[in-house]
């Protein structure tokens, strides 16, 4: 293993619009939801692999026709978070998309699939795989209460 600045920067690129939520919190609670327990577990383990993995295990060796649906989810990621604040910070606005629910779950995980791609690491794939294990189920419990108690 050995660090990649690439790796790192999809990392970073993927997690700097989520410190948003505290800076910007939602201006109405999250809905109370609990998500199956290894749903959760998932979800952190592979929050945690995708931001440290991408940034020790790439190859080196770019393919790049990669970067194009990586850049994509990213630049579609970043254009909802624009929406949520331009939507007055409402919490629907993280789950929920023209009628396509979780796209913000499901975005980081297009990221980075492709980005094990461009960097070459079947190892930031696994990560993405744990990440969408969890984080996807939790969001669509959450999505779900949501539209259930609207």
């Amino acid at each position: 293993m050995e660090f990649h600045l690439a790796g790192l920067g999809v990392s970073l690129a993927v997690l700097a619009p989520g410190l948003l939520l505290w800076c910007f919190p939602p201006r109405e609670p999250f809905p109370t939801a609990v998500a199956p327990a290894p749903a959760r577990w998932a979800e952190r383990a592979g929050q945690a692999l995708c931001l440290t993995l991408p940034a020790v295990t790439a190859s080196g060796a770019f393919t790049w026709s990669w970067s194009v649906p990586m850049a994509g989810g990213l630049l579609l990621y970043y254009a909802l978070w624009v929406r949520y604040l331009k939507t007055g910070r409402r919490v629907a606005a993280l789950y929920w998309w023209r009628g396509i629910p979780v796209p913000m779950a499901i975005l980081p995980v297009v990221v980075f699939l492709s980005a094990a791609g461009w960097l070459g690491s079947p190892w930031i794939a696994v990560a993405a795989l744990v990440l969408a294990a969890g984080h996807i189920p939790v969001s669509w419990v959450i999505a779900r209460t949501m539209r259930e108690s609207a």
